[in-house]
């Protein structure tokens, strides 16, 4: 067999998956916790990457290791060789990304050593979103101090993004290069990208997974004012405003959970609470839907993909109401199916297809780390 290691490194944990790039099955997955915490059996990512190799059978035939990597900045607009300067990169564009680009080279550092005769690929979440045109991507602010920090729009989810845009356009016998697509992302992180012939155009993340939809914690777009009112009005220092927006926000702050089910649940059983933080998020998403088809000049494809946008059926229902005008609408009986597997949810003969689609972020990074070194 024919493998790609995937490993998708935080700063606590390491998630895996072997799979087989010939038939794309999974041969083994895990997730390794609480690395290097008090009373945990593995000490490092070192330890850890080593454990999940124990537990490889004598037949695999690992050919390559594939990273993901959150940020690539402005750098890196593909599957990336991973050599010594692409880990200094890496490190730098850490202040970028701080709670991830480190976790994630020390999941590369480690996987190197414990297999240093393969090939090791970066696969950034950024990277699909460098097509994005200028005006697309600047922030209305100095421009000298921009360029020396390296403020501007990135976006994230890439790797999600493209593999459903992908699916979409075979799910509906369409040339990719035809097809305009908006997809929504809507897990405890989520996010829309407006997809024109296969190149990323828009997306709603900017340049950290903070901006954008309401989430499962994070705020999403919020008046930037809003914290320097904070910080005068209420003293929050900026740890302090970086713990709120990133951690207290979204859901949890808007009702004390950050979990779309329980939020849900609150709301059917009558919760005032639940139900105004679940219109603000439905808001959110129709008025990036609204923007995009604006920006795509049309829509063929609408896509729902990820935890919540794959399974929650009233949330669908709730948020796509009203934009017949648009050629959006949504047939009840496909939405209450409950499948694992792509699929309408529109009526036949819409005129714009609304699809929910199974991401697979894995299958994405092993297929872009094969075609770069076979």
């Amino acid at each position: 067999m024919t493998q790609i290691f995937v490993v998708n490194s935080g700063s606590s944990s390491i998630k895996y998956q072997l799979i087989d790039v010939e038939t794309e099955a999974v041969a083994l997955s895990g997730l390794i916790e609480r690395i290097g915490e008090p009373g945990s059996s593995v000490a490092d990512h070192e330890a850890g990457i080593r454990q999940v190799l124990g537990t490889l059978g004598s037949a695999t035939e690992i050919v390559a290791v594939g990273h993901r990597v959150v940020h690539g900045g402005s750098i890196f607009d593909r599957a990336t060789l991973i050599t010594g300067e692409v880990e200094s990169q890496i490190d730098d564009l850490a202040a970028l990304a701080p709670l991830h680009n480190p976790a994630n080279l020390q999941g590369i550092r480690a996987a190197k050593k414990a297999l240093p005769e393969v090939p090791h690929v970066a696969v950034f979440d950024t990277a699909f979103h460098q097509t994005l045109p200028p005006a697309a991507y600047t922030y209305a602010i100095d421009a000298e101090l921009a360029k020396k920090h390296q403020v501007r729009r990135y976006g994230f989810h890439g790797t999600s993004h493209k593999y459903v845009s992908e699916q979409a356009a075979l799910f509906l016998d369409r040339p990719l290069s035809e097809l305009k697509s908006i997809v929504l992302h809507l897990g405890n992180g989520a996010s829309v990208a407006a997809i024109d012939g296969g190149v990323s155009v828009e997306t709603s993340m900017g340049m950290t997974p903070l901006e954008g939809l309401v989430m499962g914690t994070r705020s999403g777009d919020v008046d930037p004012a809003v914290l320097i009112h904070l910080h005068r009005q209420a003293g929050l220092d900026f740890d302090e405003l970086d713990t709120l927006l990133n951690r207290g926000s979204g859901l949890l702050g808007l009702t004390g959970s950050g979990d779309m089910r329980d939020v849900q649940d609150a709301a059917s059983q009558g919760d005032a609470t639940a139900e105004a933080a679940l219109a603000v998020y439905r808001h959110r998403v129709r008025r990036y839907i609204g923007a995009y088809i604006a920006h795509l000049g049309g829509l063929d494809a609408l896509v729902f993909t990820a935890g919540v946008g794959e399974n929650n059926v009233l949330l669908r229902r709730r948020t796509l109401a009203g934009l017949e005008f648009l050629g959006i609408s949504i047939d009840h009986d496909r939405n209450e199916l409950v499948s694992k597997k792509a699929r309408f949810i529109s009526p036949d003969g819409s005129p714009v297809a609304v699809l929910v689609i199974p991401t697979n972020e894995e299958l994405e990074i092993a297929r872009q780390v094969f075609s770069l070194v076979r």
